[in-house]
């Protein structure tokens, strides 16, 4: 682990600060200057005193990616232990907090190898060059650094599915989509489902559970062309349908399997179909009542949880009763 630096660097504009007690330094610094200026500890170090996982080319390659986005692409703080090689000096006595940093030797990476693996291969494409923000400790321990580490890999929960989805809604139809037919008071989804992600009584009914059963829905070339706002009605249009059909079932998530996810599936697939099927060419619509008339054949079908669906699971066995759906719904 080689923390020697050639020649000395030195970082303007640095705010110092304290965190729980610990002197920290917070800036920019340029990606082609910060690539020289941080070292790895590797898990399988000899010393015996590394941590740090292999890099992952692919999630440094899909950084890589993000960063072309341009000014949109924002990203976190670099985080790094100087172990008192960099010296703050502060520009004057009046303001004792900004100054530059006197780097005399490397700082210890303890999160962000993708993110540097990203803006190396992002730069080196571009033949450009980009400021990246940093928090860097002033000293740690050896001890404090592993902790640290472990609690930034361990303890940080991702938002989730669901949630990213929602905080795409404005960027994906599909997303914008799902999202409404949770929001909406007229759709059939909306006291029965949950845009964090976060099941509980009552709303089982996730918005990655709509988002992925929509696109099985609208997958027919037919249907795929429609605006969001389309497919919003139309979603609302089927769903409500079979909720119309079957109203003690679609409110009991317990005792029946109607509104879980494989058949939900199932239903979309089925769906899909009969909506394309009704589909008017020359007005680019679809014929509500004639699909209306083809879902009330739906009309009669066992969705117990007791019953012949208590073993359908998995998207094979949604295609398996869609085919099912289709036959007595189209024949």
């Amino acid at each position: 682990m080689n923390n020697t630096l050639p020649n000395q660097v030195v970082i303007e504009n640095v705010l110092l600060s304290k965190i729980r007690g610990k002197i920290a330094y917070q800036g920019n610094i340029s990606a082609s200057t910060i690539l020289n200026l941080f070292y790895v500890k590797p898990y399988n170090d000899p010393s015996g005193k590394g941590y740090q996982r292999p890099v992952d080319p692919k999630r440094s390659h899909d950084f890589a990616i993000y960063l072309s986005k341009g000014e949109d692409a924002l990203f976190t703080p670099i985080l790094l232990n100087a172990a008192s090689h960099w010296k703050f000096v502060c520009y004057s006595r009046e303001r004792p907090s900004f100054g530059r940093l006197i780097c005399k030797g490397k700082a210890s990476l303890m999160d962000g190898q993708h993110r540097l693996g990203g803006i190396q291969r992002y730069i080196q494409e571009t033949n450009s060059d980009l400021n990246v923000p940093f928090l860097s400790f002033h000293c740690l321990d050896e001890d404090e650094e592993i902790k640290l580490f472990d609690t930034i890999n361990t303890k940080a929960k991702g938002i989730g599915p669901s949630l990213s989805k929602y905080l795409r809604r404005d960027s994906d139809e599909l997303s914008w989509v799902a999202t409404q037919l949770l929001i909406q008071k007229d759709s059939p989804f909306h006291n029965n489902g949950s845009i964090t992600g976060k099941r509980n009584k009552g709303r089982h009914i996730t918005l990655q559970n709509l988002y992925r059963t929509l696109g099985l829905l609208f997958r027919d070339r037919k249907l795929s062309v429609f605006s969001k706002e389309e497919k919003l009605s139309l979603a609302i249009f089927y769903f409500s349908q079979v909720k119309e059909l079957f109203p003690s079932e679609w409110m009991d998530y317990k005792g029946q399997r109607l509104t879980h996810i494989v058949c939900l599936d199932a239903l979309s697939i089925a769906g899909s179909q009969v909506l394309a099927s009704c589909v008017q060419e020359s007005r680019k619509q679809v014929e509500l009542a004639a699909a209306g008339r083809l879902i009330k054949r739906l009309k009669g079908i066992e969705w117990s949880s007791d019953g012949q669906l208590k073993y359908v699971k998995g998207m094979s066995g949604s295609r398996t009763l869609a085919s099912e759906l289709v036959e007595q719904m189209i024949g």
